[in-house]
């Protein structure tokens, strides 16, 4: 019996083999059913909403057009990958997204076959694509490989060097440009329809002249010169002509929440390429429901919300948050000193920098998905008598790290580096865990390391990296909330180098780097319950240590333990380097340091992660007693 038209098609459709039996009205109700189900999904566990609206018909059309896994489908970022997750067997675990044991957020190649490259950083899905492209050909695994790319990760180089790439290489493979910031006003819709009719009926070699000829029709934002590198790229773009300089047949832009003109153009591409093609679509971020749609954001990323109203479920704070610390304390830094500017790749909202770019428009960059760029030009910035802050997440500041070596570490150039998100990060899982920046930035000659213990350490240290001109300065910070200490009006200087005593003791020494100073505090309460009380020191800086601080809780204490947010390599590193050097292992100090362990740690909740990290109160308490040889069981005292 025919199914009924109202009969839900996504419970039909467990893989996406089965879409290969709907035909085209049919794939249009699947994609309306897709998208329900991904607001439903999103408003249980919160996420990335906005990006995977946007590409509810695209993710249908490529899924019913290409034959994956055989054909590797490719998502920049992976932002947008919900509604091909639920496509691809994974519907019944779509609740659990970005949870402890859930589906990640992001693309990964060990939870899905259907996810042949994981993804949670921008730009790299051509290069991808070009690598199985050629894998196929040299007698790896065959099948046509699609990359989809956002317009925004089509601002950093590497897109571009991979795209000069394909087309010298002239294999066949083919880049969907996801434009999401265009908006297909009816000029654009019509020519869209016009073109893919063609493209669907000719071979595209034939069309290169008709795509140019109708340059003309287009709205304004296609023809005048554009404000940033995206925008002057979309310009160019149109009827193909960098593109196909740079060696790709170019089609399009077409409607990208039209199946009517996806479907045939998708088919008659996979049908008659025979080396690089890029597809360019225009899609709205948010598509299709209203709270996201009227966003600011478009609905980007969201809390817990209620379907019906599009209100975010957000728990009640306590205390500001290290990124809203930071912008603040910026702020008031360069409302003294017109020499600050302020420079972000891409995360305006998410470094906190629109609030410096609201106060201070003039003296704010924001660069575009270009690390590498941002920190050159804050290295140019500061040859050139400004003090810039760099405001990069720490897993993303590696993108950038030959430049922070080469361009502003040798030259000593005074680039002050905000690296927030540092530490584990929760929900994002372990493409964004800020564990490494510690280690890499403070082997560096004459580069200053410091980490906020809590916010209003975190004030001090942009009063610090402000008043600080000779040579690089980088302070770390967690993403998420302070711990509601006393805030001060204005942040004053710190003297480079120097910790501070929290607490003094005896027997063990407690020497925190980081926002764990809480925890170890909460560990130091406990140990005094049981009779052991140790003292309690707050590092500061990891570079240049505090030796006088550090040799004297060696000398004076049984045993000293470091405790870190970062791998090893660390702080931790450095002050065992240093213990070494000045003999004090000679004397029987029983050292040990606690790091990050050596594993990359799946999403949960940043207290989860901490726990698997072992590097709570309790773990910290646990290991004192092992370093003293006092059982960890017993009565308290």
């Amino acid at each position: 019996m025919a199914d009924r038209p109202n009969t839900p098609l996504l419970d039909r459709v467990k893989l996406p083999s089965d879409m290969k039996a709907l035909n085209d009205r049919e794939l249009r109700q699947l994609a309306d059913e897709l998208r329900a189900e991904t607001i439903s999904a999103v408003s249980v566990t919160g996420g990335h909403l906005g990006a995977g609206l946007g590409v509810v018909e695209l993710t249908v059309a490529l899924h019913a057009v290409f034959n994956a896994p055989r054909d590797k489908i490719i998502w920049d970022v992976g932002h947008q990958c919900y509604p091909h997750k639920i496509l691809t067997g994974r519907r019944d675990r779509i609740r659990t997204l970005r949870t402890e044991g859930g589906l990640s957020g992001f693309t990964k190649r060990s939870e899905s076959a259907y996810d042949p490259f994981g993804a949670a950083h921008s730009s790299t899905s051509i290069s991808a694509a070009l690598g199985f492209a050629m894998a196929a050909e040299l007698g790896g695994d065959p099948g046509d490989a699609v990359a989809v790319i956002g317009d925004g990760s089509m601002s950093a180089g590497m897109a571009f060097e991979a795209m000069n790439n394909a087309g010298h290489l002239k294999k066949r493979m083919f880049v969907i440009l996801n434009d999401n910031e265009m908006s297909i006003a009816p000029p654009v819709g019509a020519l869209s329809a016009y073109l893919s009719r063609m493209y669907a009926g000719q071979p595209f070699q034939d069309l290169k002249s008709a795509a140019r000829g109708v340059v003309s029709l287009l709205p304004e934002p296609f023809q005048e010169g554009a404000r940033r590198a995206k925008e002057m790229l979309k310009g160019m773009a149109v009827g193909g002509t960098l593109f196909e300089e740079l060696g790709f047949s170019y089609v399009g832009p077409i409607d990208g929440h039209d199946l009517e003109q996806l479907l045939p153009v998708l088919r008659a591409a996979h049908a008659r390429a025979t080396g690089p093609m890029l597809i360019h679509v225009l899609t709205k971020k948010g598509k299709g429901y209203a709270p996201a749609e009227s966003a600011r954001d478009k609905g980007h990323a969201t809390a817990k919300f209620d379907v019906l109203t599009g209100v975010q479920v957000k728990a009640a704070s306590n205390a500001p948050s290290y990124t809203k610390v930071f912008a603040q304390s910026l702020v008031k830094e360069a409302e003294a000193d017109d020499k600050i500017v302020a420079v972000t790749a891409a995360m305006p909202d998410g470094t906190g920098l629109d609030l410096f770019g609201a106060r201070f428009p003039k003296r704010c960059f924001d660069v575009g998905i270009a690390e590498q760029h941002a920190v050159t030009f804050a290295a140019g910035l500061a040859a050139g008598g400004m003090k810039p802050f760099c405001a990069i997440y720490s897993t993303f500041l590696q993108r950038g790290y030959d430049q922070v070596v080469h361009d502003v570490a040798i030259q000593r150039l005074p680039v002050r580096f905000a690296i927030d998100r540092a530490g584990l990060v929760g929900a994002d899982g372990a493409t964004h865990a800020g564990s490494f920046d510690v280690a890499f930035m403070a082997n560096l000659p004459g580069m200053v390391v410091m980490a906020a213990a809590d916010e209003a350490e975190l004030v001090h240290m942009v009063a610090t990296a402000a008043a600080h001109d000779d040579g690089p300065i980088a302070f770390r910070y967690p993403r998420g909330e302070g711990v509601g200490v006393e805030m001060p009006a204005k942040g004053v200087p710190l003297e480079i180098g120097k910790g501070r005593m929290i607490r003094e003791g005896s027997r063990v020494a407690l020497l925190s780097f980081g926002t764990r100073l809480a925890e170890v505090q909460k560990a130091a309460e406990a140990l005094t319950a049981r009779g052991v009380s140790p003292s309690v020191a707050d590092a500061r800086f990891a570079k240049p240590l505090d030796r006088e601080m550090i040799l004297q809780l060696a000398r004076s204490h049984e045993a000293l333990i470091t405790v870190e947010e970062g791998a090893v390599g660390g702080f931790g590193s450095h002050v065992a380097q240093l213990l070494a050097d000045e003999g004090v292992f000679d004397h029987g100090l029983k050292f040990r340091s606690m790091v990050l362990p050596d594993t990359f740690i799946d999403q949960a909740s940043p207290e989860a992660m901490y726990r698997v990290a072992g590097m709570d109160a309790a773990q910290i308490e646990a290991k004192v007693l092992e370093t003293l040889g006092v059982a960890v069981v017993g009565k308290r005292a």
